[in-house]
C-alpha cells in the first residue's frame, strides 16, 4: 500500500519550461488541477514530498500552498533523500510512489512501489515506469497519478 507520494518538479509539476527575467529570477507555471490532486492526497492521509535538483523560491511557495510537508530542493542524490524520508517515516520503498520525467529520476523510479511519469517523459524513464500518464508534465499528469493512487489505496 502506498503511504508516501513524491514528485520531481521540472517536467512533472511544470511543463519543463525555464523562464527567467533580466535579473535571473526564475519563474514556473503550475497546473491547478495537479495541485488539487496533491491536496486530495494530503487530505486522505498520504505523506507528500518534492525532491528536486533545482533550488527555486517559486517551488517553496507552491509546496506551502499545497501543504506538502517534505520539500527537498537542490538535491544532487534523489535516492539518498528518499532513503532518508523512508527512514524518517518508517516506510519501505514499496510504500512510496514517485513521479519523475528525466534521467536523474531513474535511480528512484527503479526502487519505488509505484513509478510514474508524464506522457512526455524521456524514453529511458518510460522504460522503467509502471505508470505512464496520458498527459504531459504540467498539464494534468500529476492529477492523473494522484487520482490513481487515491483510488487504488482507498480503504486499505
Amino acid at each position: 500500500m502506498i503511504r508516501m507520494v513524491a514528485f520531481d518538479i521540472d517536467g512533472v509539476m511544470t511543463d519543463g519550461s525555464l523562464t527567467f527575467d533580466e535579473n535571473g529570477t526564475e519563474y514556473k507555471t503550475f497546473n491547478a488541477k495537479d495541485g488539487q490532486g496533491v491536496m486530495n492526497l494530503n487530505n486522505a492521509g498520504f505523506i507528500t514530498a518534492i525532491i528536486t535538483a533545482r533550488d527555486n523560491g517559486t517551488v517553496s511557495v507552491r509546496a506551502k500552498i499545497l501543504n506538502i510537508p517534505e520539500l527537498h530542493m537542490g538535491v544532487k542524490n534523489k535516492l539518498k533523500t528518499l532513503e532518508e524520508l523512508c527512514e524518517k517515516y518508517n516506510l519501505t520503498f514499496e510504500q512510496v510512489a514517485y513521479m519523475g520525467d528525466d534521467l536523474p529520476d531513474i535511480c528512484v523510479l527503479e526502487k519505488v512501489g509505484l513509478a510514474g511519469c508524464p506522457a512526455d517523459a524521456v524514453e529511458e524513464v518510460k522504460k522503467v515506469a509502471t505508470f505512464i500518464s496520458s498527459k504531459d508534465g504540467g498539464k494534468g499528469a500529476v492529477r492523473e497519478f494522484c487520482d490513481k493512487i487515491a483510488k487504488e489505496n482507498k480503504g486499505e
